[in-house]
């Protein structure tokens, strides 16, 4: 069994900052993928930024240059570190773990930001 963990949501005003942490531990060889989603009210899941194994990175055009991916490979963690964030980041938060023959979620964490 994998178990993967966010935290770090919260409620900031818009031009703040917050980090979220995402630790996946259990039964894990090694770890593909690593990446945050989010999902709004009345909306589909999407994907806001992903880090391979090698350190390639991906980032949704909505949050490019206000977002960064950062990876430890050696503790199984992936950190999303949101800065200038505005209202429309407002969504809950999930980490995924790819793992090759299945990908793994978190319960989610929410961030809200206000006006």
């Amino acid at each position: 069994q994998v178990q993967v963990v966010e935290s770090g949501g919260g409620l900031v005003q818009a031009g703040g900052s917050l980090r979220l942490s995402c630790a996946a531990s259990g039964s894990i060889f090694s770890i593909y993928t690593m990446g945050w989603y989010r999902q709004a009210p009345g909306k589909q899941r999407d994907i806001v930024a992903r880090v391979t194994s090698g350190g390639s990175t991906y980032y949704a055009d909505s949050v490019k240059g206000r977002f960064t991916i950062s990876r430890d490979n050696a503790k199984n963690t992936v950190f999303l570190q949101m800065n200038s964030l505005k209202p429309e980041d407002t969504a809950v938060y999930y980490c995924s773990v790819n793992l090759g023959a299945r990908e793994y979620w978190g319960q989610g964490t929410q961030v809200t930001v206000s006006s």
